[in-house]
C-alpha cells in the first residue's frame, strides 16, 4: 500500500488575496484547509502577511485571529507606512519573501509536497532549491487573469501548477455569505479585505 503523502501549505497572504480578488471571488479558508487535508497528510498550513507598525486597529486582525485557532500557523510582521514623495499616496513597505523561504527550506526534509500559493517570481529560485532536496513543489495562482497573476518562470518551474480558478468550486466562499447582511459585514474575511479595498499598496 503507497504511503499517504504529507503536504505543507504556503500562503502568501497579500497575494492570495489579490488573486482571488482579480478573479472576483473570496477564499473561505475552512475551505482550502480541508480541500488539502482530502489531498494527504497535511503537515502545516502557514498564512502569512505583513500589518503596518503603530497602526491601533488593523483590518486584516480578525482574520489573523481567526486563521490562528483554526489549523493555520500564522506569520505576520510589522511594517512601516510611509507617503510616496512622487506620488503622495500611501503605501506600505514589507515583505514577507524572508520568512517564507526560511520556512519552507526547513520543512523540506519532512514533507513530500509543498503547495505555495504565490504567483511571485521572486520565489523561482525556492522553488528550485525544494526540489533539489525532493520535494514535489505545486504553484497556485492565476494565468487565466488580464494580466496573468503568475510569473512565467515560477509557473514554469513548479512541478505543478493549479489555476486558482479550478479551485474556487472547492475554495471559494459560498454566494449565500458575500457581504451584504450585518452579520457577514463582521466577518473576518470582510474585515481583512477593507485595508486593500482602500487602496492602501503593499511594496
Amino acid at each position: 500500500m503507497p504511503s499517504i503523502e504529507k503536504i505543507a501549505l504556503f500562503i502568501d497572504g497579500s497575494n492570495l488575496h489579490a488573486t482571488s480578488k482579480a478573479l472576483g471571488f473570496d477564499i473561505d479558508y475552512r475551505r482550502l484547509l480541508g480541500e488539502f487535508q482530502s489531498r494527504g497528510a497535511l503537515l502545516r498550513a502557514f498564512y502569512y502577511t505583513t500589518v503596518v507598525e503603530d497602526q491601533e486597529y488593523s483590518s486584516v486582525r480578525p482574520l489573523i485571529d481567526w486563521l490562528d485557532y483554526n489549523g493555520y500557523t500564522v506569520v505576520t510582521k510589522l511594517t512601516k507606512e510611509f507617503v510616496d514623495a512622487i506620488t503622495g499616496r500611501r503605501k506600505v513597505k514589507g515583505s514577507m519573501d524572508v520568512e517564507l523561504a526560511v520556512n519552507a527550506m526547513e520543512l523540506a526534509e519532512h514533507v513530500d509536497q509543498i503547495v505555495l500559493f504565490s504567483g511571485d517570481g521572486n520565489f523561482r529560485s525556492l522553488v528550485e532549491a525544494l526540489q533539489r532536496r525532493g520535494v514535489r513543489v505545486t504553484v497556485v495562482s492565476a494565468l487565466s487573469t488580464q494580466p496573468a497573476m503568475v510569473a512565467d518562470d515560477l509557473r514554469r518551474q513548479a512541478d505543478v501548477f493549479i489555476d486558482l480558478a479550478e479551485l474556487k468550486p472547492k475554495v471559494g466562499r459560498d454566494p449565500a455569505n458575500r457581504p451584504g447582511t450585518r452579520e457577514t459585514r463582521q466577518s473576518p474575511q470582510f474585515l481583512a479585505r477593507v485595508a486593500v479595498d482602500r487602496g492602501d499598496q503593499v511594496e
